[in-house]
């Protein structure tokens, strides 16, 4: 079987390398979180595979690199618009595949990966780039030159969306591109390769080799003819690419886990504070940024407590193809068993549930009920660690100083919410945060212009504007003496 069809539409389930479809001698079976129903068999790449794709990839660094800057940005466009025609087989494509809604996936998902090759397309012609500058009569001239194959290892919970944060910026930069989708969702991945192509986008430009378990993927970052490594995931595994990725001395950037806060202070809006408690719910909590840790001031504990748990359960928890859901299902029933051991073992340990705790048997699926545990234990795994599920946590603190010592008292520094109606009050909390990205009265309010990252364990570089740019090229300053020159003469 070299395709299936998804929704109605074909998806082929092979490698694609070099321009073409490449078989692997075996395969895996690839799932739909909804209701467990078989969608495919996926080819199971290796090293071989990322050695023919590399290969391709590197052989056509040369001619993509030498493209001059608007005829790149002018291919990026081109996929933009044959993915914005469509939006709705992508859509089909990846709530299948991977639980996420139908409705986020129309109205927000799909459009946003065509944002993103529009937006580096745009930034690499218009923005990138500092004026020259003078040091003593010398003129030093910035520039940004290709620096090879890239390769980007890219995760399940919103896999085209995030896919394209770094597709984008790597093939805007003049590299070639090596991806490796997450094993449970690899469909809109392949799909988006054969837009590539119609695109116009040269021969080995964007590769894609699929792989189950580590196979493909310890092959990849450890080959020596690769000039970076982006990965998004978690701490255990860029622990592990980084130390094969040391043996070639191989750039990386790391996005990786986060146990966020989402901070209540006394002089909250109430309703606010609940209504963006609620959306740490998001994608079934299957969200790196999450604020997974509401901590409320304990003035307001027992009003915020009465009144999230009041909207919490007006959510639709269900099928995700149904615009009424809220809530879909988690990525793969492994996902939903590791979820429901770290819910149990809390329980186990004596910590308050007061809400949801188990898996939703009666819609079948991998469907984990949303859960929040009351007061837990400092130190508990439950609040140390990230479970990536619909479960929550609340602490409540009485003075800033222990709010600032709960908020940053993890290994974790991916992104932090604080909702409060004294601006004041907010700069000074927010001040002292460790964080890459904070949302003061609002959350997931997201700008390629910023920058994206974390800090401590959540991970290493930036992503956005130029810092993107910084990562995939090699950064060159030419410095220009005033004399010297023929007609100095």
């Amino acid at each position: 079987m070299t395709s299936i069809a998804v929704a109605g539409t074909p998806v082929d389930t092979r490698h694609f390398i070099g321009g073409s479809r490449v078989a692997s001698d075996s395969t895996y079976t690839n799932t739909s979180p909804i209701d467990g129903s078989f969608l495919g068999e996926i080819a199971r790449g290796g090293a071989h595979e990322i050695d023919l794709a590399v290969a391709a990839a590197k052989a056509a660094f040369p001619a993509w690199a030498a493209t001059p800057p608007a005829e790149r940005a002018a291919v990026l466009n081109r996929i933009a618009d044959l993915v914005e025609e469509n939006i709705e087989a992508l859509s089909n494509i990846e709530t299948l595949d991977n639980g996420g809604l139908i409705r986020s996936n129309r109205r927000g998902v799909m459009p946003r990966v065509a944002h993103n090759l529009r937006f580096f397309a745009d930034w690499l012609v218009n923005h990138l780039g500092h004026p020259d500058f003078e040091t003593r009569g010398h003129t030093n001239h910035i520039s940004w030159d290709p620096s090879g194959v890239a390769a980007l290892i890219t995760p399940w919970n919103a896999p085209l969306m995030l896919a394209t944060w770094k597709i984008a910026p790597a093939l805007a930069a003049g590299d070639t591109v090596v991806l490796k989708p997450a094993e449970w969702t690899p469909l809109t991945a392949s799909f988006f390769a054969d837009l590539t192509k119609k695109a116009g986008l040269p021969d080995g430009v964007f590769n894609v080799v699929q792989g189950y378990g580590a196979e493909a993927g310890a092959a990849l970052v450890a080959h020596p003819d690769l000039s970076r490594i982006s990965f998004t995931g978690s701490v255990p595994t860029a622990k592990s690419i980084a130390r094969a990725a040391a043996e070639n001395l191989t750039p990386c950037s790391f996005e990786l886990g986060g146990k966020s806060p989402c901070i209540v202070l006394e002089d909250a809006d109430l309703d606010l504070a609940v209504t963006l408690a609620i959306e740490q719910y998001d994608n079934a909590g299957q969200v790196c940024l999450s604020g997974t840790r509401l901590l409320v001031h304990e003035s307001i504990a027992e009003a915020f407590t009465a009144a999230f748990t009041a909207k919490a359960a007006t959510l639709v928890q269900g099928d995700p193809r149904d615009a009424a859901t809220d809530i879909g299902p988690q990525v793969h029933l492994k996902h939903l068993d590791r979820i429901k051991g770290f819910v149990d073992r809390a329980s186990a340990s004596g910590q308050n549930i007061v809400m949801g705790g188990t898996p939703n048997e009666e819609l079948g699926g991998a469907y984990f009920r949303p859960t929040l545990v009351l007061e837990p234990t400092p130190g508990n795994e439950i609040v140390t660690a990230e479970v990536f599920g619909p479960v929550l946590t609340l602490q409540t603190f009485r003075t800033d100083a222990e709010l600032i010592a709960l908020a940053n008292g993890t290994e974790f520094g991916l992104a932090a919410v604080v909702v409060s109606g004294d601006r004041a009050h907010a700069d000074r909390i927010t001040s002292q945060l460790v964080a890459g990205t904070i949302w003061v009265n609002c959350f997931f309010v997201r700008d390629l212009r910023a920058p994206f990252g974390g800090s401590k364990k959540s991970g290493t570089g930036r992503e956005g504007g130029t810092w993107s740019f910084d990562f995939y090229a090699d950064v060159k300053n030419t410095v220009v003496a005033p004399t010297g020159w023929a007609d100095d003469k």
